[in-house]
């Protein structure tokens, strides 16, 4: 068994390896369910076949020492010299190649359970989301906010709370969906999204917007315009760019891209059934809906809702809208 435990900790090890260093695309999901699936065949094995085995070595090792021991006195001999505890940890513990299966199934159940249902959390990587979120904010994700998902397919069991505009929301980026993006919703089904020389209309409504003091971004240390939005119950601040134009370049052939109308003051789009409209807070600089559409409904990972580190500024800790 330990030459095909090691064969599958290398499987592991080569697929981390080739992920980290670029080779293939891949599936943090996947690869955990997959250790989950290993290392639970291996617990079972561990508790129902090779533990027992390991227990009746220790029973007979057990039987055959008093019976030497019975033997020796019968002989005359009272002072026995025998080390059978250390014998008996021996034939107890666990060979290396169960402990680093077995032994670590718990925690990785612990983990997937944690990671695929209740909380997941995710490093900010752009500053596309400033001045809500900024480079390095170490974030968590209700995964149950918008209804249970399962794990990898990610199908829909529950239907849990609406999506609401204003929502900071997870989802796998649909152009590469092995990806995970974070923005803002802006547009629900069905809404006529309109965003003309800078200006966020939904539906024909303005959305009301207040001057703010200029924001200093620090990843590139300049000042920005900055306003705070509605879009949903609570305000939410955003930053433009003067010196960015209004229009959308370099825009995507997606789908539903028939749905949208392209000017040289900005984008109109009518967002089709069972998908969102994206924008990142940092408008002038987010790669979002505007450039390769819109985000399905089976996409959706969870909604962000707390900042827990961020090793440069510990300031940052606590929740945002």
């Amino acid at each position: 068994m330990h030459y095909l435990t090691s064969l599958v900790l290398a499987a592991f090890a080569g697929y981390a390896g080739s992920w980290y260093f670029g080779m293939i695309e891949g599936n943090f999901a996947l690869l955990l369910l997959m250790a989950v699936v290993v290392t639970g065949i291996y617990w079972l094995a561990e508790r129902f076949y090779f533990l027992p085995q390991r227990q009746s070595a220790v029973l007979k090792l057990e039987s055959e020492t008093i019976a030497r021991r019975q033997e020796l006195t019968r002989m005359g001999i009272q002072k026995v010299d025998t080390d059978s505890d250390s014998a008996r940890e021996k034939l107890l513990m666990q060979p290396w190649w169960l402990d680093w299966t077995a032994g670590l199934f718990p925690v990785i159940l612990v983990v997937f359970v944690l990671r695929s249902f209740l909380f997941e959390p995710f490093k900010i990587p752009s500053g596309s989301m400033i001045p809500t979120l900024w480079i390095g904010d170490l974030i968590l994700v209700n995964k149950f906010h918008y209804g249970f998902r399962l794990p990898v397919v990610n199908i829909k069991l529950t239907e849990g709370t609406p999506v609401q505009r204003g929502d900071v929301m997870v989802f796998r980026y649909p152009p590469r969906p092995s990806m995970d993006y974070i923005k803002r919703v802006v547009g629900l089904p069905g809404d006529e999204v309109s965003y003309l020389n800078k200006q966020l209309s939904i539906n024909g409504q303005v959305v009301k917007r207040n001057n703010l003091p200029e924001f200093f971004d620090e990843s590139v240390m300049r000042y920005f315009k900055q306003f705070d939005e509605a879009l949903g119950e609570k305000p939410h601040m955003l930053i433009q760019d003067d010196d960015r134009p209004a229009f959308v370049s370099g825009a995507d052939q997606f789908k539903f891209y028939e749905n949208c109308r392209y000017s040289v003051e900005g984008v109109v789009c009518k967002v089709p059934p069972g998908h969102y409209f994206m924008m990142g807070d940092n408008r002038d600089n987010s790669l979002d809906s505007r450039y390769w559409g819109f985000v399905p409904d089976a996409n959706i990972v969870g909604r962000a809702f707390f900042v827990w580190m961020n090793f440069g500024n510990i300031k940052r800790i606590g929740g945002f809208h």
